[in-house]
């Protein structure tokens, strides 16, 4: 439920959120095997002991059907009761061997699955993480989620106990395919026949489910992402009373999930029935042709015994299929979607970013830049501007005039479709952006705040920060007014997204955490726009000092706050309009003249809060009865300056 941006300049086209259509991956079950062989390397040689210990098992398992001829020929028709006790303890020691070879095969397979599960999650995420804003903007954050953290569990299946358990039973089935045929090969033929028909069928039954998983796993995302959405944004929906709106649109989601579930189980109960009525066919067919050769005397009946015996291990696998076969169907297509993933391109994997950036004096420079979010529907259109390192240049314009976007491509969120971007004099475009994204401090419109403590949101910027330079930060920014009042101080659980506290506080933490990062670039997009006017005004004495050598940009609908500005672009339909000071462009009367008066017509007539328009009056005219002419006032903010340059002077201590 985050409501995106629209219009010509901030969010149309492919930011729309949707689940990424699938990519036609082909790939079977090696390949498959082949793309997951890096996490399974780190662990082969436990794997191997794995297939030993299960190959150690079986074997151990054919004891007791082999000790079934003797009992029957031997110790029951012949009496031979001294081969009691052997085959007796024989039984046991296969058993033992039986038990102890399956608890370590569980124990040890089972922790390597997950060990690999580990691996490829912490790949995923810091594959997702370095994927372009683009390809964030076009998925659900719910369905990027259950690809990180559920996807990947079908390697659990893929490798673990599962997939050893499956070729265990085919490796057994050989072992019992041999022993049949010393036994009677015709009546093993016959089994046989049935069994490959069997086989062939329930091999294309899987081929039909596996895209009806493919889809499961793509409706379980897409119903995760928006029951995410949901529990963000419950506030708007309680707010316009949409409870039951979205009651049914999460019913038809998990619908569409339950008509997929009962697909599924009506092709697995079709194979399961199939399977049944096949062994019932074999059961009969060998029952007959045993019972003749018994009655014939050319057949002991501890041979047949024996023959049932092994029979029923060849078949085990053919159950195998139906019970492991979907699951390691489902399982590889959750790894078919993460490897789809996988092989999207993280944004600084661009051939041409090879340029390596230490200290930048901060020059911007705009030549004919054009962008679109989709083809043919450009939102910018030949900008150029110059910023001089050091410099202030304020965005304004109506929303859609294209004023995110272009904070969006100096940030490097996107690239852009025409002309170029230099910072320094080298072109963006070439420059990595590790190397670049650390000279940049942003603070967006949507403030955001991770669910820890209060000095944890600060410091997100700069860990390494010490404590003093974390409170300076915070000095600057007035968290300290708020902070010290908590009587957890800075060690304040703000909420998932800031929850717990005002719109005006998380703000101030957000430039904080900008603040903290000491850049050379600055990006302030409506960073004050949650605050009052005096709160604001204060603030912006804070950042005075920091804007000092860094060239910031700054988007503000509250065109009071940026009249000192260097430079003042005004931009509408994705172009500039009119460039130049406040006082140039209110001495032009154009466009930038008509929005300061209407703004000034609101700010006057108090559609602000109280004193708002006070203060604008006082700074305009040079009367009126704030700050500026009280003596106690002007001790206070002669002591909050000296002390937040001080502040400011302990942050700029950073290395490049």
């Amino acid at each position: 439920m985050r409501p995106g941006r629209r219009g010509a300049g901030e969010g149309s086209g492919s930011r729309g959120r949707g689940e990424a259509a699938p990519s036609d991956h082909k790939g079977g079950f090696f390949s498959l095997l082949v793309e997951i062989w890096p996490f399974v390397r780190p662990h082969r040689v436990l794997l191997s002991v794995g297939f030993v210990l299960m190959a150690i098992n079986r074997m151990a398992g054919m004891v007791l059907p082999l000790s079934m001829k003797y009992l029957f020929d031997d110790v029951i028709a012949k009496h031979q009761t001294r081969l009691l006790g052997p085959l007796a303890l024989a039984i046991l020691g296969a058993t033992a061997v039986q038990g102890i070879t399956s608890f370590s095969l569980t124990q040890s397979l089972s922790k390597a699955a997950h060990r690999m599960i580990f691996s490829l999650r912490k790949q995923v995420q810091a594959h997702v993480g370095r994927l372009p804003i683009a390809y964030h903007d076009s998925n659900k954050t719910g369905a990027l989620v259950t690809r990180v953290m559920s996807d990947v569990e079908g390697l659990r299946n893929l490798i673990g106990t599962g997939l050893i358990d499956f070729a265990g039973s085919f490796m057994t089935s050989l072992f019992a395919l041999v022993v049949l045929l010393r036994i009677s090969a015709f009546m093993t033929g016959v089994a046989f026949a049935v069994l490959l028909g069997c086989g062939f069928a329930l091999s294309r039954a899987i081929r039909v489910i596996r895209p009806i998983f493919r889809a499961r796993s793509r409706l379980n995302a897409e119903v995760t992402g928006r029951l995410t959405e949901s529990f963000a944004g419950v506030r708007v929906v309680k707010g316009y009373h949409a409870e039951e709106s979205e009651e049914r649109v999460f019913g038809g989601g998990a619908q569409r999930l339950l008509d997929n579930v009962l697909k599924t189980l009506t092709a697995t109960s079709v194979m399961s029935l199939s399977s049944t009525m096949l062994l019932g066919m074999v059961s009969a067919l060998i029952m007959y042709m045993g019972a003749t050769r018994i009655v014939n005397g050319t057949m002991t009946p501890g041979t047949f015994v024996t023959f049932v015996a092994f029979l029923a291990m060849l078949v085990s696998p053919i159950f195998q299929i139906v019970n492991v076969g979907t699951q390691l169907t489902e399982a590889m297509a959750g790894l078919e979607r993460t490897r789809e993933l996988l092989a999207e391109k993280p944004e600084d994997t661009d051939s041409r970013r090879t340029v390596s950036i230490g200290t930048i004096t901060g020059e911007v420079i705009f030549d004919q830049v054009t962008f679109a979010y989709q083809p043919n529907q450009d939102v910018l259109h030949e900008v150029s501007f110059v910023a001089q390192p050091g410099s202030v240049t304020a965005l304004i314009g109506p929303s859609g005039a294209g004023k995110s976007t272009i904070t969006g491509l100096i940030a490097a969120f996107y690239a852009p479709t025409g002309g170029s971007i230099r910072i320094d004099g080298i072109d963006l475009g070439t420059i990595r952006l590790d190397s670049y994204r650390s000279r940049l401090g942003v603070v967006l419109q949507d403030t955001f705040l991770f669910d820890g403590t209060i000095r944890e949101n600060v410091a997100f910027s700069r860990p390494d920060a010490s404590e003093e330079q974390i409170l300076a930060a915070c000095r600057i920014a007035r968290v300290d007014e708020f902070a010290e009042s908590f009587p957890a101080k800075y060690e304040t659980i703000v909420g998932e997204r800031g929850v717990k506290l005002s719109g005006g506080q998380k703000q101030r933490i957000s430039i904080a955490r900008a603040i903290l990062a000491d850049p050379r670039i600055l990006i302030l997009d409506e960073a004050t726009s949650s605050l009052d006017s005096e709160s604001e005004a204060l603030i912006q004495e804070g950042l005075s000092y920091l804007m000092h050598g860094r060239t910031t940009f700054v988007i503000a609908h509250r065109l009071s706050t940026i009249r000192r500005s260097d430079q003042i672009l005004v931009l509408e339909g994705g172009r500039i309009i009119e460039r130049g000071t406040h006082d140039s462009l209110y001495a032009l009367g154009g466009r930038y003249f008509d929005l300061y008066t209407k703004q000034y017509g609101l700010e006057t007539n108090l559609f602000l809060a109280p004193g708002e328009g006070d203060t604008v009056e006082a700074s305009e005219n040079g009367s009126g009865n704030g700050s500026a002419q009280n003596p106690e006032g002007e001790g206070r903010r002669s002591a909050r300056e000296s002390g937040l340059a001080s502040a400011a002077k302990l942050l700029r201590g950073r290395e490049p």
